[in-house]
């Protein structure tokens, strides 16, 4: 996501209160904050960003991906358990 350089903070701790967001991150680089989304199905996703991101003053633009498989070493499921 970029959000308008002012509202970085005050986004970031916005979106950790939403259902379904599980981190945010700070980041550099041409994105100013990621956003971590488990949820369930697709439908679920649209609805976090067609109805709960545009309800938060500052975000400018985000990009949306989906992860189809995960590649580490670490134990990713016990990690990030909901």
């Amino acid at each position: 996501m970029t959000i308008d350089r002012l509202k970085v903070n005050d986004v970031a701790q916005k979106l950790t209160n939403i259902d379904g967001i599980s981190e945010v991150y700070s980041v550099s680089g041409n994105y100013d904050l990621v956003a971590i989304a488990r949820v369930s199905n697709n439908d679920e996703l649209a609805e976090l960003v067609t109805s709960k991101f545009v309800e938060i003053d500052g975000i400018e633009t985000t990009d949306t991906m989906l992860a189809f498989k995960a590649f580490s070493n670490h134990d990713l499921e016990s990690m990030f358990s909901v």
